[in-house]
């Protein structure tokens, strides 16, 4: 099931119809051989659901169904907009606050009315507006924009970041669509600077922003040298430092080009290095860092730093500090002539250590 379905199938609690699978990218054959194979089942004429689909009743699902009502129920000429919007795009919403319907229109009270709904007001409504499944929309550019340019910048750079891994936009698009900003129009194009195309989950992009943030080496493009597939989805690589830092990929960013990224990354493990270039060195430390210790930013950057100094120890070779504090050398004291005119010996703060 494709991600756009996928969001049918939690607007509806659980099912979908025929028409939702068209609108989504399915044409009649492939519903018809998914029905027969038993991939879907039908609960009702025209209504369906995935083989033991789970779909679970939480915020994201709740707040998917707001939308859907507003924009079907609700006065006509009403856009998704914002976090409402990146939710219809099937993008992660960690972090970003979903007890408001985000909608645009050209007129109205703005800010939030009764219904749980915030009206932003904007005539013209602006570029960016598209129809899908007779909902009303943001781009994805618009709508990451839109987060970027209004939500703490953690959730931002993570919306950023699973936004560019789908292909949905591209820096340029999102940079277009910073520009074209009423309001915030800084503040999103230091999100869209912060934002890389490394990273392949939630997780990963908290993580990389934690890095970042406490100015520590940036990793390697590629995995760790002799790594399983699986394992260079879930890790990062510090040559320098020779030390892997492995986390929990916790909620996993989609892609419809999932083969395209398995050959290259097939590639990049499996392959002989290229030509010219020596094989990296094997690691020397690992560190974990699960999904709960991402909380605690000052944790994971303690047991990172502790992973390079161990590394350091193993091999000898130190890291000089150029701004570290400098200690007196023997040669360094002078004696000093006292009130009398006698010559006064150091103390013990004035010899070296």
């Amino acid at each position: 099931m494709n991600p756009q379905l996928s969001v049918m199938t939690l607007i509806r609690g659980g099912v979908f119809t025929r028409a939702d699978a068209r609108a989504c990218g399915y044409p009649d054959p492939d519903i018809d051989s998914l029905l027969d194979t038993g991939g879907w089942r039908r609960i009702r004429p025209g209504t369906y659901a995935a083989h033991r689909a789970l779909a679970p009743v939480n915020e994201a699902m709740l707040h998917l169904r707001r939308v859907y009502h507003v924009l079907r129920y609700g006065e006509p000429g009403l856009a998704a907009s914002h976090q409402s919007a990146a939710a219809l795009h099937a993008l992660p919403l960690w972090g970003l606050d979903l007890g408001q319907v985000h909608v645009t229109a050209r007129d109205g009270r703005p800010g939030r009315h009764a219904g749980g709904v915030h009206r932003h007001v904007r005539d013209p409504v602006g570029p960016g507006v598209q129809l899908w499944n007779k909902l009303r929309m943001t781009s994805p550019a618009r709508a990451v924009a839109e987060v970027a340019a209004s939500s703490e910048l953690a959730p931002a750079v993570v919306l950023a970041e699973a936004a560019l891994y789908a292909g949905l936009v591209t820096p340029s698009s999102l940079k277009r669509a910073a520009s074209q900003l009423v309001q915030g129009v800084e503040r999103a194009h230091q999100v869209f600077a912060m934002a890389g195309v490394e990273s392949a989950s939630v997780a990963e992009s908290r993580l990389r922003l934690i890095l970042a943030e406490a100015e520590l080496p940036v990793p390697a493009s590629s995995p760790p040298p002799g790594c399983e597939l699986e394992v260079a989805n879930c890790a990062l690589w510090f040559p320098d430092e020779r030390t892997v830092v492995e986390f929990e990929p916790h909620e996993p960013f989609w892609c419809e080009e999932f083969d395209d990224y398995l050959e290259e990354a097939a590639a990049r493990v499996f392959g002989a290095p290229p030509p010219g270039e020596p094989t990296a060195p094997e690691p020397l430390e690992y560190c974990w860092i699960s999904w709960a210790d991402l909380d605690e930013p000052a944790l994971v950057v303690d047991r990172v730093r502790a992973a390079f100094a161990r590394a350091s120890r193993r091999t000898g070779v130190r890291v000089f500090d150029p701004n570290r504090p400098r200690r007196k050398r023997a040669g360094d004291w002078t004696g000093r002539r006292g009130a009398g005119g006698e010559l006064a010996l150091p103390s013990d703060h004035d010899l070296p250590c």
